[in-house]
């Protein structure tokens, strides 16, 4: 950490050039002795990074910012958020603290925060900036996490964690117990300090592995922004063993659309040939793999057991995409071009051997326009088209 970063006249030229062509301003050369011009393209590219995601640290003075890959890798503001009406009481430790988001906003739930952080850059990042943003009951530790709570005498209420996705070899992992720390190799340590354990899983993670390598499963919560899948949550109690509660919830700038069921109530989907109206439920639910409890709660019916598109002659308030069938026809290039004379529309494929570039290419149909297109397979297992308006 090079702490030069942080003089006035540093700061004011980083502020001045986030707009610029970073490729001409590393040409140039750094303008100051005492920090280089990568280190401040580095500072320019994390800070813009932040400007939707972390509102709170770029347009707060003198924060110190980690490589740009620090953080993409970090929470939002907004699941860090959701994140904190998840946990209560007085101790919260985070054993892998990374750029603080998180304990941030844990901090304006619980009364003391441990943030702990492997890196020692990193960590004395993270300490400056709680100082900029004015938080005062956030210790920060430099050290292993799963080490401090292991010496350390104190119980907490809340332990949380989110391991890396990847392995020492830098490579991409898909099973919880190959992230770092891992997690399942720990938990019993980590229940002999804490009741309540809150872990944060990569999207690309399977819930039913992730399950199965844990123990003591209270909670699953599914975030999505703007349909697209940030977060898994696994809200660990100790001794739990009963039903696992599903939580999903997509941020919309419209509305904020949840779904929560039972993963352990079976439930029985419904099916049909498409009705007047079209639903296509938001990542966060398919990702929950809630495919016959939205059957069954909505009273509507899926088109094939693994379209995991919905029906209904009735329009209703749904967490999802809604549409208006306005043609189903078979998968017949004529047919369809004669009923879409703009050669444009939206085109989505469900549990159809053709991706939507070899429909396309097919077709010739351009994107855009207000026509949608549901490429799919009906109950009887015969390729449809379905031609839709949004309703």
């Amino acid at each position: 950490m090079n702490h030069n970063i942080l003089n006035k006249k540093i700061q004011d030229f980083i502020n001045v050039n986030l707009k610029s062509n970073l490729t001409k301003l590393i040409l140039k050369g750094s303008p100051f002795e005492e920090v280089s011009i990568q280190e401040i393209a580095d500072q320019i590219l994390a800070k813009n990074s932040c400007k939707k995601k972390l509102p709170t640290w770029f347009d707060a003075e003198n924060i110190y910012y980690p490589n740009k890959l620090n953080i993409e890798q970090t929470s939002s503001e907004i699941t860090a958020n959701y994140k904190s009406d998840l946990v209560s009481g007085a101790t919260l430790i985070d054993i892998t603290g990374g750029f603080g988001v998180d304990a941030y906003f844990f901090s304006q739930k619980v009364e003391n925060i441990t943030h702990c952080e492997i890196s020692e850059d990193l960590s004395a990042m993270v300490t400056h900036n709680f100082k900029k943003l004015k938080v005062k009951n956030i210790t920060t530790h430099f050290g292993n996490g799963i080490e401090f709570p292991e010496k350390s005498k104190e119980k907490f209420d809340w332990i949380y964690a989110d391991p890396s996705r990847r392995n020492d070899a830098k490579e991409k992992v898909f099973l919880l117990k190959d992230c770092l720390p891992n997690i399942p190799e720990n938990l019993d340590l980590l229940f002999q300090k804490t009741n309540h354990i809150l872990l944060k899983i990569s999207p690309i993670l399977d819930i039913s592995s992730a399950i199965n390598e844990l123990k003591y499963v209270k909670e699953i919560h599914v975030v999505a922004i703007e349909n697209e899948v940030k977060e898994l949550l696994f809200l660990l109690q100790k001794n739990y063993t009963q039903n696992i509660d599903i939580k999903t919830i997509n941020f919309n700038k419209e509305e904020n659309q949840s779904f929560n069921f039972s993963l352990n109530k079976e439930v029985y989907a419904t099916f049909s040939e498409p009705k007047k109206y079209l639903f296509e439920p938001n990542a966060a639910i398919l990702k929950a793999g809630a495919f016959q409890q939205i059957s069954a709660y909505f009273n509507i019916d899926k088109l094939h057991q693994h379209s995991h598109l919905y029906t209904s002659n009735k329009l209703i308030d749904f967490p999802g995409r809604k549409f208006e069938i306005k043609h189903c026809i078979s998968y017949d290039k004529k047919q369809l071009l004669k009923l879409i004379p703009t050669k444009k529309a939206n085109i989505t494929t469900r549990n159809f051997p053709e991706t939507v570039a070899q429909i396309r290419k097919k077709t010739g149909l351009k994107d855009g326009g207000n026509q949608y297109l549901f490429f799919t397979t009906d109950i009887h297992n015969k390729l449809m088209a379905l031609i839709c308006e949004k309703a």
